[in-house]
């Protein structure tokens, strides 16, 4: 093909025959030596080309920029054996390194263009590439099995060039445009990605899960509620996936969603009850990272399936999500062995009693069995679990008051076990950890004793007077001081 505009062909013509040359020399994914002349002489093409003149002589040009931006992104697609590293791997991102620095020629040539005809002779031009180019510049950007450095490398800059000539200062602004009212490029992202994320073809691309995602995080509210019915079937399927990797993904774009469009929006059709729904079967599945995904992502969904709380109705407020979710927790919690899965469920705690406040006393019951069993259980130098479960523990004292007298035997023994546990405790928990859990045991304790009157305090008198252990003794003192009463008191 001659680098020459041929006498009776227009410069669209040209890029068209090319791209038809490159589509015939195999499918996206296969190796790209027989690409290469084309991609080659594309290359040339480009740098030997007087693009101002053919931005202002042929109509055709931004549709042929179009289809060549989408051919070269085509070739550089990582396939499904790409997602494994290896040999085939390298071989895409050696491909994509190519094709990158097409694109990158072309981008700074129609820079250079922009500098002689304004944004006005170039944008239109670029805008049906611009998707395309962006689709290719997120998939070899950051490291993934099918990229190396030096294909991150030209991606980045792409990327860089790409957002300089579009004269947007973040990828946020070229998605979303610069105010409300102006149409960013997110749509045209999306429409592009929509034939690769239904059922049957998402997987065939393993980029595209990681394109969409990396995308939707980019575009927060309000933009973000405009764009609702072409991103949340994709995170739905993807959360769908029987991958942890692929269910954690999609439970991340889910979160996103849930904290960037209006409650309103998320109410209407039901989207909310399906959200709910979807998020609460994952809690079933054992995985530790799974788990803290989703518990995430629920506690910011309880304020749009809920209404607030009002008291002046004299029936009972009924069950809400967030008690069917804190019952199947603490039911997991009870039997629970695994050290990673008790932090996380201990680690979330807190909020769940935060949220409900009062009426946390539904779950009294079962919540004393668990916080009794945590404390007995050594959690290992950082001991999470336990100072979750001792916040835990305050939190329910404060807000559940009135019905812990009844419970201030059991609580007790509990927290002077687990205190003279730490005491002797000989193995390499850190000296700072040990002294948080004793300062959590002594506000726990102090909490014990303003709720019941100074029962504690009394019990404690007593101890403190047989108890040997220095440790066991400062944290009694520390706990008559707090309620003011003393040994002396006592007696």
């Amino acid at each position: 093909m001659e680098l020459e505009r041929p006498r009776g062909h227009s410069p669209g013509q040209t890029f068209s025959g090319l791209l038809q040359e490159l589509t015939r020399q195999g499918a996206p994914g296969t190796e790209g030596a027989a690409r290469d002349p084309a991609v080659q002489e594309l290359d040339a093409l480009i740098g030997a080309a007087d693009w101002p003149a053919l931005l202002q002589g042929d109509p055709g040009i931004p549709q042929a920029l179009g289809q060549v931006a989408r051919a070269l992104r085509d070739q550089a697609a990582p396939s499904k054996e790409e997602d494994g590293g290896g040999g085939q791997a390298t071989g895409g991102a050696e491909r994509a390194a190519r094709v990158g620095a097409v694109l990158l020629r072309l981008l700074q040539r129609m820079e250079a263009a922009k500098g002689s005809l304004g944004p006005s002779g170039v944008m239109p031009a670029l805008r049906p590439a611009a998707p395309h180019i962006y689709i290719f510049s997120v998939t070899h950007c950051r490291e993934h099995p099918w990229t190396s450095p030096a294909s991150r490398k030209v991606a980045q800059e792409v990327l860089a060039l790409l957002l300089r000539i579009t004269d947007c200062v973040s990828v946020a602004e070229f998605l979303r445009g610069e105010t409300e009212d102006q149409a960013g490029r997110f749509t045209a992202v999306m429409g592009l990605l929509k034939p690769e994320l239904n059922k049957e073809s998402w997987k065939n691309n393993p980029a595209t899960k990681h394109v969409f995602s990396w995308t939707l995080h980019q575009v927060t509210r309000p933009w973000l509620s405009h764009h609702l019915e072409r991103i949340l079937p994709p995170s739905l399927l993807i959360s769908d996936d029987y991958q942890t990797e692929n269910k954690i993904l999609g439970v991340h774009c889910l979160h996103h969603i849930v904290l960037n469009v209006p409650a309103a929006d998320l109410r209407q059709f039901n989207r909310s009850q399906v959200l709910y729904h979807a998020l609460f079967n994952h809690l079933y599945t054992p995985e530790p990272d799974l788990i803290q995904a989703v518990i995430e992502c629920l506690l910011d969904l309880f304020p749009v399936l809920e209404k607030p709380l009002q008291w002046k109705t004299p029936e009972p407020r009924p069950t809400g999500p967030c008690d069917e979710v804190l019952q199947l927790i603490l039911t997991h919690m009870e039997p629970e062995y695994r050290l990673l899965l008790r932090r996380t469920y201990a680690r979330n705690l807190p909020a769940f009693v935060q949220r409900l406040g009062i009426l946390t006393v539904r779950h009294l019951r079962r919540l004393e069995q668990v916080i009794v069993g945590y404390l007995e259980v050594y959690d290992g130098p950082e001991e999470e679990a336990r100072l979750r479960i001792l916040e835990t523990l305050k939190l329910t004292i404060q807000h559940c008051w009135p019905r812990i007298p009844c419970r201030l035997e059991v609580f007790l023994k509990a927290l002077l076990k687990m205190v003279c546990d730490v005491a002797r405790d000989q193995s390499l928990t850190p000296e700072p950890v040990k002294a948080a859990l004793l300062r959590e045991a002594t506000d726990c304790l102090t909490l014990l004793d303003h709720c019941s009157s100074g029962q504690v305090t009394s019990l404690l008198a007593k101890a403190v007077q047989s108890c040997e252990d220095d440790k066991v003794r400062d944290c009694i003192r520390k706990v008559q001081q707090l309620s003011g009463r003393t040994t002396e008191d006592e007696m």
